[in-house]
């Protein structure tokens, strides 16, 4: 409880999930065609050549038998005997704004969480908690499989269906502003308005909860970069200046050009905002270029990659620039924002919307769809 009483986050979203423990990076790539060449490469490999390039842990070797992840129609069969094309490989929040790309197979990840990937589809928003003061939460239509404290899906159902949200939490606040929030616009309060500690004032004055939710959706926008493509104006807009070498090995930051230099490439106009921009003390441009270009171990699965940088990560970069320089431009607000006719926890409490209940933070039971389990006999759920 915080000196105002304001309600904690994890009790505004109840049902929250420990992160997905890959166990080995070379199922995660910035390009999918690297990850088909992986999977080739790992089933060309036979005996301990094979076991060396999978790279075993306690959780998965080889030999593991796991059932296929929810809605991944991969094999099962353990793979020491594994063959076949690989798993269409799907797009993932690798690192804070960091989209790449995951082979969606049960049987090359530590532990894959499967309650995510049951609600995983185009209404769902991950919430993702970052440990960050500036920024404590990010938010995600991709599966997150970045290391995190906890994941907060916004639905507990496929298809947008029963909100992941206090129970009675939307009629209280319906009678509070004189309107019934949707559960996105609950979401979008929550990123503008969330502290360090991860409670989160809420309010009864329905202009200031409006003001919050307009900043808010507009953060939540940006975050999973879904529709609309965000653009700046005209005479801000990034470029690409000078063309990007073959393989950059360096990334620099001009700041009275306000230039990104990658080797002899150069991108401008990139403002020290977008530079700074961190997440968790790590400059998210950095760790971004870091992950496609960072040397990896010869003779590793990880190593074989793009020979040259291909040009979509170009407009990936440009794109990212943008979302940077516009959420930099909403961090004032956050700062900012004052909240009044305070909805605090003990009013919550007296009205019956806390405690919730046990069963708010345990997953709904999802029957949409058979499951495979270990070579090939189907799960019971």
């Amino acid at each position: 409880m915080t000196y105002d009483d304001a309600p904690l986050l994890a009790d505004l979203m109840p049902w929250s999930v420990a992160p997905l423990r890959p166990g080995r990076a070379w199922p995660t790539a910035p390009d999918p065609a690297s990850l088909k060449a992986r999977w080739q490469a790992l089933l060309a490999a036979e005996g301990p050549d094979r076991r060396a390039l999978f790279e075993p842990t306690r959780a998965r070797t080889l030999d593991s038998a796991v059932g296929q992840l929810p809605g991944q129609p991969t094999g099962t069969e353990r793979l020491a005997r594994a063959e076949g094309p690989c798993a269409e490989p799907v797009r993932v929040l690798a690192a804070p704004f960091d989209e790449q790309w995951l082979i969606p197979d049960h049987r090359l990840l530590d532990t894959a969480r499967p309650e995510l990937w049951r609600v995983a589809d185009a209404r769902q928003v991950f919430v993702v908690e970052t440990g960050d003061e500036t920024a404590p939460l990010l938010a995600t239509s991709l599966l997150p499989t970045l290391r995190t404290p906890r994941i907060r899906p916004l639905f507990r159902r496929p298809g947008g269906t029963e909100p992941n949200l206090a129970p009675g939490l939307l009629d209280h606040l319906a009678d509070r502003l004189g309107t019934r929030p949707e559960p996105a616009d609950v979401l979008a309060w929550i990123l503008v308005a969330v502290r360090p500690d991860l409670t989160v004032p809420l309010t009864g004055d329905a202009e200031a909860w409006e003001r919050g939710v307009e900043s808010g959706r507009r953060m939540l926008w940006l975050m999973r970069r879904d529709g609309e493509r965000p653009r700046l104006p005209g005479g801000r807009r990034p470029y690409v200046r000078a063309p990007l070498p073959g393989r950059p090995v360096t990334l620099e930051h001009d700041l009275e050009d306000e230039a990104l230099l990658l080797g002899e490439g150069r991108i401008s106009p990139v403002p020290p905002a977008a530079w700074e921009y961190e997440v968790a003390g790590v400059r998210v441009l950095e760790s971004w270029f870091a992950a496609r270009t960072a040397p990896a171990e010869p003779g590793t699965l990880a190593a074989i990659r793009p020979a040259a940088w291909p040009q979509p990560w170009t407009s990936e970069l440009l794109e990212l620039i943008t979302v940077l320089v516009l959420l930099a431009e909403l961090r004032p607000k956050r700062a900012e924002s004052k909240v009044t006719a305070p909805v605090t926890a003990g009013e919550l409490r007296a009205a019956g919307v806390l405690p919730v209940p046990d069963a708010s933070r345990r997953p709904a039971s999802v029957l949409d769809h058979h499951e495979e389990g270990p070579e090939g006999q189907f799960a019971l759920l």
